[in-house]
């Protein structure tokens, strides 16, 4: 069947800027701006009715559930998984799960405990401890362990005195002062009474010889 010259050949519609063949595009004009709009986004047509639901499903900022930050849907994935500060990561000293914004942080703290090791007997910390592990060869550091010694043996003597002070019975020395003060009472009483009956007989004696 042979083409009329009307059906091969094609205009640009002025609102979609597709090719419609020339004997339908006054009609198409018409429904195409009458039903279709262009995204200022992305550019496709969509229809008017359905406009605002593509804007909002597709390019509207979304808020990450775990730090509230808006971005664009298509990047939010990514987000979640490599950038957000909220995210949940662990700590590579102590493998503890926490907020990837208050990583360094812990693993400042985290990355100088120590740990004992028992090839070379001495206190390694644990952001050395691959180097360590790889490196020693099981002889221990005289210097270092005579230096933790006298710090564990420091620790130890003021714990012991700490303990020995609490358990010192409560007012011992006030109660010494306490009978001190009673006994130092007494021999003064005592005296007193003594000196008091030696007076008047010498007063009797004075008058018998008068």
């Amino acid at each position: 069947m042979a083409i009329s010259p009307d059906q091969a050949s094609t205009n640009i519609c002025t609102h979609c800027d597709r090719a419609i063949p020339s004997a339908n595009i006054d009609l198409h004009q018409v429904h195409c701006s009458r039903n279709l709009e262009r995204c200022k986004v992305c550019g496709d047509m969509v229809p008017r009715r359905h406009a605002d639901e593509h804007f909002l499903n597709t390019h509207a900022l979304v808020p990450c559930s775990l730090c509230s930050e808006t971005m664009a849907r298509e990047i939010l994935d990514v987000h979640k998984v490599e950038n957000c500060p909220q995210r949940i990561v662990t700590c590579e000293f102590c493998e503890f799960p926490l907020p990837s914004v208050d990583l360094n942080e812990h693993q400042e703290v985290c990355g100088n405990r120590t740990e004992y090791c028992n090839l070379c007997r001495r206190y390694v910390r644990l952001r050395e401890r691959l180097n360590h592990e790889s490196s020693c060869n099981g002889n221990p550091n005289t210097t270092a362990t005579a230096a933790e010694t006298s710090r564990t043996d420091t620790r130890e003597a003021e714990r012991r005195r700490n303990d020995a002070q609490r358990r010192q019975p409560p007012h011992l020395f006030p109660k010494r002062r306490l009978i001190l003060t009673i006994a130092i009472t007494g021999m003064a009483i005592f005296l007193g009474s003594f000196f008091f009956q030696r007076k008047p007989e010498n007063i009797s004696a004075h008058y018998r010889q008068a």
